[in-house]
């Protein structure tokens, strides 16, 4: 299988439908940031490990997240939890520019050599504590956190700039979790629950004690 397969069996019929998702989506080569040994399993609707307890997402909630995210090709766009970097390139492929904060060093390192190798220049990966957000960047249009929270950090919402949108799961570690789609105006944040999903949890601050 590859990417225009995985587009046309597993992304249209589950309901993608913006154009530039889709495109953006066949144009990633997602086998590039898989680890070597699961290749051949790259383009098929299922997350597949990439070491220190961390996944990348399937196929589907990788453009499911994407197009709740709402991008517009002039946006900045601030993703927490770097992960494998196949997120940053497809959000890369969309936006003016994406900064990806990871807390684990080496898959930072890894994700950064990668996302280079293939060509993306309006990518920039930080190594930190993603549950603080990147301030020095913000506010930023777009906010997509690709690890699961009890609650969103209040230090997200202060980056997300008036207009924006952010994707977060929220729920418990390890457990089944929602896909909040959150809209700031002005000092509100307005906000729609849309699917249940299973991601890993923060690894930073937010302490998975707290609630919404």
């Amino acid at each position: 299988m590859d990417a225009a397969s995985m587009v046309d069996e597993q992304l249209v019929p589950r309901g993608i439908t913006d154009q530039r998702v889709l495109a953006a989506m066949r144009s990633v080569r997602r086998h590039r940031f898989v680890p070597i040994q699961y290749r051949l399993s790259a383009y098929y609707d299922g997350p597949l490990p990439i070491g220190y307890g961390q996944t990348i997402s399937q196929p589907y909630i990788v453009a499911l997240m994407t197009q709740l995210l709402e991008t517009e090709p002039e946006a900045t766009v601030l993703e927490i939890g770097t992960g494998s970097g196949y997120q940053a390139a497809v959000l890369a492929e969309l936006v003016k520019h994406v900064y990806t904060v990871e807390t684990i060093k080496e898959l930072a390192d890894r994700a950064r050599k990668v996302l280079e190798s293939e060509g993306y220049t309006n990518v920039t990966v930080y190594h930190r504590d993603g549950s603080y957000g990147l301030p020095e960047h913000a506010p930023y249009d777009r906010i997509m956190v690709t690890a699961a929270a009890p609650r969103v950090p209040d230090q997200l919402k202060d980056q997300l700039a008036d207009g924006g949108v952010m994707v977060i799961p929220i729920g418990p570690a390890y457990g089944v979790q929602v896909l909040r789609q959150i809209r700031r105006v002005k000092d509100d944040f307005e906000w729609t629950d849309r699917e249940y999903v299973r991601f890993v949890p923060f690894t930073g601050g937010v302490s998975q004690s707290e609630d919404e």
